[in-house]
């Protein structure tokens, strides 16, 4: 009931005066005041700027069940909403079984090995692990060509090394045999993770070629984005195209999001981050890695990394903050 509240709200208060760009800034320094000892209080996940049930701009405390007390009204007269998300996690390893070694067939999927030049939106992986993620984009230097995904997908949460093999699919997708024939490039940078201090990007490149990888994403998805980037706006309709959900659709709930994500490696605090919300599943595990676009213009906003168990939450970083750590622009219309 909670979600189709916010979406309604969200769908007729866009312009509401609590949204004014003003607001919003009013907003983001309460919660700078704030975060820490919010987050401080066990069950609080994170906290962001959005909207409340009743559409005011105000400081969002994300929380891992719901029941948890000290959580007050407002800050600093700014509206406090509490919202149930749970757990946030990285999202790389599948559930259930490995798939069957080979793809392909008659019918290509987002876990196919598909003919080159391979789309995005489909299974990738560091030949290192038994996993899956997803392509998110070309992106470019202006001279080549790389795969854009997450750390936690090409990089292994920091444990791959540079010119590591990265596959498409990933190796989860062809129970766990590698074959060779489904190398796209290697490990070329990625910013690492860090454990005990604050984070704004998962993010990871590997090489590629025009020949092995092309710009838009399988016939069911969006296509090509586009190589210009917007900010995330309160409100603004996404979608994306994944390794496991395949094309999604959402709206940007939250920005300037401080989250804890759990990894296998431990919890990370990532700040600056954007929280997308939907009906059903935006993301499960493997689309990580995808590049969300706003619907139905295509322009990227965010690269997505993690979520909530049951995918209606989702975070993405700032995408101009992940194209800057390589000085890359995404390969697009």
């Amino acid at each position: 009931m909670m979600i189709a509240v916010c979406l309604l709200v969200l769908s007729g208060a866009v312009s509401a005066q609590g949204n004014s760009d003003n607001a919003f800034e009013r907003v983001k320094e309460v919660q700078a005041r704030h975060t820490a000892k919010l987050m401080a209080k066990e069950g609080v996940v994170g906290t962001a700027v959005g909207l409340s049930d009743q559409g005011q701009a105000a400081v969002l405390v994300l929380l891992e069940s719901a029941g948890i007390g000290g959580i007050p009204e407002e800050l600093d007269g700014v509206v406090v909403q509490p919202i149930v998300t749970g757990k946030i996690e990285a999202l790389v390893k599948p559930a259930g079984k490995p798939g069957k070694p080979g793809g392909g067939g008659s019918t290509l999927s987002p876990t196919s090995i598909w003919p080159l030049p391979v789309p995005i939106g489909v299974s990738t992986g560091n030949a290192g692990e038994c996993s899956a993620g997803t392509i998110g984009c070309r992106v470019t230097d202006g001279i080549n060509v790389y795969a854009l995904s997450n750390n936690h997908v090409f990089a292994l949460e920091n444990d791959a090394a540079i010119g590591s093999t990265i596959l498409q699919p990933g190796l989860y997708d062809t129970a766990c045999v590698y074959k060779g024939n489904n190398v796209i490039g290697g490990l070329a940078d990625f910013v690492p993770i860090v454990f005990d201090a604050s984070n704004t990007v998962d993010c990871a490149i590997s090489t590629a070629t025009m020949a092995n990888l092309g710009r838009a994403t399988p016939p069911n998805g969006y296509g090509v984005p586009k190589s210009t980037t917007v900010p995330a706006v309160v409100g603004t309709p996404v979608q994306k195209y994944g390794r496991t959900t395949s094309l999604t659709k959402g709206t940007i709930t939250g920005i300037n999001a401080t989250i804890y994500v759990s990894y296998s490696g431990g919890t990370a605090t990532f700040d600056n981050q954007i929280i997308v919300q939907s009906r059903k599943a935006f993301i499960k595990a493997g689309d990580s890695g995808s590049l969300m676009v706003t619907d139905p213009g295509r322009n990227p906003v965010g690269l997505l990394f993690a979520g909530n168990g049951s995918g209606n939450y989702a975070v993405a970083n700032d995408i101009d903050e992940v194209l800057g750590a390589f000085g890359v622009t995404i390969d697009g219309e």
